[in-house]
């Protein structure tokens, strides 16, 4: 395996993690270096990266970074630093499971050879694991990708909602992974994005990754998905997911929900496109799923341009949940299911 990576999300180099800082794209392209775990806790937090199986990754070099930073302490301190160090990184984001995943993901590779090996070694083991999640995430997107692809037809348009492609995971993408696949298997797809309001992860990151791979792509604003669906101008609905439960209840950004109702209401498909790691079997349900709110001034602002006083009194959760009635079918890189998702999903981790 090689020992850096370099995407349009983020770069490794041994020691850095490089990360585009996504609040600002599309108008400035600006980079943050994170040197220790506290700059990734925070990268996390404040949406420099996001997307649960960027989060994921993320989450994985931040365990490598403060391996490194505590090396040289003894065994007994080193443990407790770094279980201090994932209590950081898993205070991030509640919402997105791939978070938790990959930080039980490292903290098992410690458990596993922290006895065997010197603490300079193990840096080395946890930067080795931290890459293969990152490599394998790509892999995972791309194989999602092919299996959804199956499910456009020749000339279809999808509607979008948040930002599920390459700058929501390591690379390619979930959601707008199978639309790069279905157009590279020779397909004739476009595209209608919802901005995504109120952090706009639509407009600012779907788009500009659309545009810049020549797919045609139109901007609408989120309370337009409805009229466009009933002018007969959209096919399908292709989400991501930031934690799907046991039962197939889709957790993903605020909007989804509104989307899903829509979608059923004009006979559209709605498709979930995920990896394994997002679905999580102990979350009976979306009910038990934690939704983050964040804070106000996100909704006061757009971007820089502020929209109402500072006293106006604002709601803002990150995320809703879309019951699985609503679901046609989850993708994965595993295969797509349908129906029974409580017995389905199951299914897929024997494969």
């Amino acid at each position: 395996m090689n020992e850096s990576i370099k995407t349009k999300t983020m770069e490794w180099n041994g020691k850095e993690l490089i990360l585009i800082d996504q609040r600002y794209l599309p108008l400035e392209e600006t980079y943050v270096i994170c040197k220790n775990h506290v700059e990734v806790a925070d990268s996390i937090r404040d949406m420099v990266v996001r997307g649960a199986p960027a989060i994921g990754a993320t989450a994985g070099f931040g365990m490598a970074i403060a391996s490194s930073e505590f090396e040289n302490l003894s065994k007994i301190n080193y443990k407790e630093k770094m279980i201090e160090a994932k209590k950081l990184l898993a205070s991030t984001r509640p919402t997105a499971v791939n978070l938790f995943w990959a930080l039980k993901r490292m903290e098992e590779k410690i458990e596993n050879n922290i006895e065997k090996n010197d603490l300079n070694h193990l840096t080395e083991i946890l930067k080795n694991e931290a890459l293969e999640i990152a490599y394998d995430d790509i892999e995972i997107n791309k194989q999602i990708g092919k299996n959804g692809a199956q499910l456009l037809k020749n000339g279809d348009t999808v509607l979008t909602h948040c930002n599920a492609g390459a700058l929501a995971t390591v690379d390619y993408g979930t959601a707008l992974g199978v639309i790069r696949a279905a157009i590279e298997s020779g397909k004739d797809i476009s595209v209608f994005a919802d901005e995504t309001r109120p952090y706009l992860q639509g407009a600012r990151l779907t788009v500009w990754e659309l545009v810049q791979d020549n797919i045609e792509t139109t901007l609408i604003s989120d309370n337009m998905a409805g009229w466009v669906m009933k002018k007969g101008k959209i096919d399908a609905v292709i989400v991501g997911a930031d934690r799907i439960a046991e039962n197939g209840d889709v957790a993903n950004k605020i909007g989804t929900y509104s989307v899903a109702l829509l979608a059923k209401e004009h006979g559209i498909p709605f498709y979930v496109a995920a990896p394994l790691s997002t679905i999580d079997l102990e979350t009976p349900t979306g009910e038990e799923i934690p939704i983050e709110e964040r804070n106000r001034n996100e909704v006061r602002y757009c971007h820089k341009s502020q929209l109402v006083d500072d006293s106006i009194n604002v709601f803002n959760p990150a995320f809703d949940v879309t019951p699985n009635s609503l679901v046609s079918a989850i993708i994965t890189e595993k295969g797509v299911v349908k129906g029974n998702y409580r017995e389905e999903l199951k299914k897929l981790f024997n494969k």
